[in-house]
Order: structure tokens, then sequence, then C-alpha cells
């Protein structure tokens, strides 16, 4: 298949994962972020845990993953070995990376902090990705991960990888200011 066709294909999928499962993206998006800072709560009763010796952090600990894992069943329909668990650890990280992005922002290291919050973005996007089904091992594995766009009028516009098509597919379709 072509890089053209690669390409097409993708946005193909990813039109039709919207269509066929009718998301409200907007609505999992807000959902995403709740589950990105229950993450986070987990990790932070653990430490807790850990540095007081407090046992009660445990069990909130517990009925916090207890909620989270609830409520990542609501985006998480369809998945195939370990995608569930690389799901979490996405939407982790991506939380992770924004919050470090934030802080070398108050520091004043602009440069770094945009790198990190493009580096959260990506992985963001790569969690909807897997989640709406257009993340293939074909699209992960392949060695080229450059298309070339073509315009309507049939001329080349230049190599974009395929995550960054899927970055600007994902960006367009999870809107939160939608109603």
């Amino acid at each position: 298949m072509t890089k053209i066709n690669d390409y097409k294909s993708l946005l193909q999928r990813v039109e039709s994962a919207i269509a066929q499962k009718d998301l409200d993206l907007s609505a999992g998006e807000d959902l995403s972020i709740g589950i990105m800072n229950l993450i986070s709560i987990e990790e932070h009763l653990f430490y807790t845990a850990q540095k007081t010796k407090n046992t009660k952090y445990l069990d909130l600990l517990n009925e916090v993953r207890a909620m989270r894992i609830d409520l990542l069943k609501d985006i998480i329909k369809d998945y195939e070995g370990e995608i569930w668990c690389i799901s979490k650890h996405l939407l982790a990280a991506s939380m992770r990376l924004m919050e470090v992005g934030t802080k070398e922002l108050k520091k004043g290291g602009k440069e770094k902090a945009r790198s990190l919050f493009e580096k959260s973005y990506k992985l963001y996007s790569l969690f909807w990705g897997m989640n709406l089904g257009v993340n293939t091992k074909d699209n992960l594995e392949r060695k080229d991960s450059n298309v070339n766009f073509i315009d309507e009028e049939g001329r080349k516009k230049g190599s974009v990888s395929v995550f960054a098509k899927l970055r600007s597919l994902i960006q367009k379709a999870v809107d939160c200011c939608k109603e």
C-alpha cells in the first residue's frame, strides 16, 4: 500500500470510529482528564501512606482505584492484549509531563515547557487513537512513519508523520467546547 493510501485509510478509520461509536469526544475528553487526576490521586495516596505509615491512605487508594477502573470502562470499550494498561499509562504519563511542563513554565523555562507539553499531548493523542481503533499494528510498526500529504489538486504538500496527522485528527475530534 502506498503512503498516500495509508494516510487516506487512517483518516477513514478515524472518521468511521467516531461515526460508528457515536462518541461525544468532548465529554470523553473531560472524563479522561478526570481519570488522569484519579491516577495522580492514587499516586499521592500511595506516597502519603509510605511516608506516614498510616494504612488508612491505602484504603482510600483502593477506593479511588475502583472508581478509576469503573470510569475507564466508559472510554476503553474494546481492547486486546495490554491495551487497557497501555491506555492507563498513556494517560498517567501525559498528566505527569503536563505537570512537569507547568512547573518548568513557572521557573521561566518556556522552551522546555513547550517541549514537555508537546510530548504530553502526543501521548494523549495516542491514547485517543488507540481507543478509537486507529492505531493499528501496521501504523505502529512502520519503519518509515512519514506519509506524503497530497492536496486535492494532486500537489505534494510535504511529508508529515502519521502520528502528527493522528494528533491533528484527534485535536479536531476532541473539542471540549462543544456543548
